[in-house]
């Protein structure tokens, strides 16, 4: 097992942490800010949102995207301003949340799928999964066009793209497993596999190395796991609080960032700033999409 240093803290609730021209970004939804920290800490505010913003990306010629959660859309940044890149309200299913993109500006998007606040003051703490509704991935082209990626999955959240542009992994949170497509070549999703089953961990934000094995954040404990495909868990991350995004990232790509708070409960993620982003070294580098 490895342990943390603290970068920052006072956040809210950090999500869709992404390395980027020297820095991390990553959105704080309780903000409703777009932020960015460098090496030493240095936290600047890059976009105010009316919305609350999740996963993040850019398309090919720089210009930002961000996913808007409770508009179910992605927003493209235009100048100093946004503007709706793609209306997922046609597919997705109560509030949309990570989403990475590609080198093309291709996008996949995950939603909740149903009102997660309502079902745990509903059922406590311990889900029954199997009432639980599935809903769709989404892929947004980079034109904007909106199409359904997959259907039937179980809260689909953080995801990555190999090198090669030709596999994306998805986590499943509440299916507690993270699932595999192969890309063809106009987008559309095929042989869809289980690259991991990862009992006992709710995977939430997800990044990928050079190894070709996957930084899991465990919405359900103090901890960032490495997987490798089949399930093998490889290596173990402690972090101070609930660890719910990760990225790798820094000069050399080995600096694995990891996104914490005490609660994603939204009353008291939202209460007070207990977010905090932490670093630890290890072995091999990210790669891939995001």
């Amino acid at each position: 097992m490895a342990s943390t240093r603290v970068l920052t803290e006072g956040l809210y609730f950090g999500e869709g942490p992404r390395w980027h021209e020297g820095r991390l970004w990553f959105s704080d939804f309780y903000d409703h800010a777009v932020k960015s920290i460098d090496a030493a800490g240095e936290v600047l505010v890059e976009h105010r949102l009316d919305d609350q913003p999740s996963g993040l990306g850019w398309l090919p010629d720089g210009r930002l995207l961000v996913v808007s959660m409770r508009e179910l859309a992605v927003l493209r940044q235009e100048g100093d301003g946004f503007v709706v890149h793609a209306d997922l309200s046609g597919l997705a299913r109560h509030m949309c949340n990570d989403m990475v993109v590609d080198g093309s500006g291709r996008a996949w998007v995950g939603n909740f799928g149903f009102d997660l606040d309502a079902e745990l003051e509903r059922q406590g703490s311990e889900l029954v999964l199997s009432e639980l509704p599935a809903t769709n991935l989404v892929r947004v082209d980079p034109d904007g066009s909106v199409h359904l990626a997959s259907p039937s999955m179980q809260f689909p959240n953080g995801s990555v793209v190999t090198p090669d542009g030709k596999t994306l992994i998805v986590a499943e949170t509440l299916g507690m497993k993270l699932t595999a497509f192969d890309i063809e070549p106009d987008g559309g999703l095929a042989n869809r596999r289980v690259w991991a089953q990862v009992d006992k961990v709710a995977p939430d934000g997800i990044c990928l190395d050079i190894e070709g094995n996957v930084w899991v954040a465990n919405a359900l404990a103090p901890e960032c796991v490495r997987f490798a495909p089949g399930g093998e868990v490889l290596q173990v991350v402690m972090t101070s609080q609930h660890c719910y995004a990760c990225m790798l990232g820094g000069e050399d790509g080995r600096d694995l960032f990891l996104l914490t708070a005490q609660s994603s409960d939204h009353a008291r993620a939202s209460a007070s700033r207990t977010g905090k982003i932490e670093v630890a070294r290890v072995d091999a580098p990210g790669a891939g999409w995001p």
